[in-house]
């Protein structure tokens, strides 16, 4: 039975708040049942990386809770945020203090098709 979850978030939207929700939520769950869970940010998605960007963003309006703040209770939680390296070259490379690697696409291959990991895409 596979012991570690790793999420990709490549082609969420940052703006569509209720998209993003999810797979924070799901992260911080699986981390709490003590599965090993990691979230890779790329792509558009990477945007979320960037320092006052999550910080910006409701997942409904009304709702004083951030992205950020749901960023931060997953990384609470042991969740570990990479993001890729082209997506410092498309966003730039001032993160929020919550990114714990840089990886390149091997390593997301890699661990993709590994046997003990599960993959979920946004």
């Amino acid at each position: 039975m596979p012991d570690k979850l790793m999420i990709i978030m490549v082609n969420t939207d940052p703006n569509n708040g209720a998209a993003v929700g999810a797979p924070f939520f799901q992260a911080t769950v699986a981390a709490a049942m003590d599965y090993s869970v990691e979230i890779v940010l790329t792509g558009r998605a990477g945007e979320l990386a960037k320092q006052g960007i999550a910080e910006k963003l409701h997942l409904q309006e009304g709702n004083p809770k951030t992205v950020y703040d749901f960023i931060k209770e997953a990384h609470d939680a042991g969740v570990v945020f990479k993001v890729c390296t082209p997506t410092i070259e498309l966003w730039g490379d001032d993160l929020i203090p919550e990114i714990d690697e840089t990886i390149g696409a091997a390593y997301v291959i890699s661990e993709a098709m590994n046997d003990q990991t599960v993959t979920f895409t946004y």
